[in-house]
């Protein structure tokens, strides 16, 4: 199976995130993808550089970085799944108003013209204010699906929420049967 992992620029959940597709690559073929802030900034949790290069060096591949390296993965049919994860409230916000101008978002677009799943693993500040709509939205839309998700630091941020990225298998799993797991963790 081919499954499509497309990186948002939530940099603090990188070091969950990057486990979470070394274990995804040793069960099938992943193809990294990498929004432009994910592909092009330098933060504490390191170099773009640094996270392009252990991407392909998880996957076998290099990125997909642009909009046109994305737009043949529906017509050539190239994913069984794709995974998007860290996800943020921007691209929530695009994904649930279809907007398709960066390499992530265009990758969601041409893989949904075959009916194939996408999982999502939230990562943004604003679940539970500006991005809860977007959130909402998708979880009612077919052939989405969510990796578990809860608030990650209630008393300091209390509208964050974040995927446990460790839930992408069984999450994974579920959506290629067309079944959420629940996606709310108390």
């Amino acid at each position: 199976m081919t499954v499509g992992f497309a990186v948002c620029g939530s940099h603090c959940t990188f070091s969950q995130m990057f486990p979470a597709m070394e274990e995804l690559a040793k069960h099938h073929t992943v193809i990294p993808i990498f929004s432009q802030a994910a592909a092009s900034t330098d933060t504490r949790f390191g170099s773009a550089q640094e996270h392009l290069q252990r991407a392909e060096a998880i996957c076998g591949c290099a990125p997909i970085l642009t909009v046109a390296q994305a737009e043949p993965i529906g017509p050539k049919k190239l994913l069984d799944a794709l995974v998007i994860a860290p996800c943020t409230g921007n691209t929530l916000a695009k994904l649930a108003h279809s907007i398709a101008d960066s390499p992530v978002t265009m990758a969601a677009k041409s893989h949904l013209r075959n009916g194939r799943p996408i999982l999502i693993g939230v990562s943004t500040n604003d679940a539970l204010a500006g991005a809860a709509e977007n959130i909402g939205k998708l979880l009612g839309r077919r052939h989405y699906y969510f990796i578990p998700f809860g608030q990650d630091d209630p008393y300091n941020k209390p509208t964050s929420m974040v995927a446990d990225f460790t839930k992408l298998m069984p999450a994974l799993e579920a959506a290629l049967e067309g079944r959420q797991l629940q996606p709310i963790l108390p």
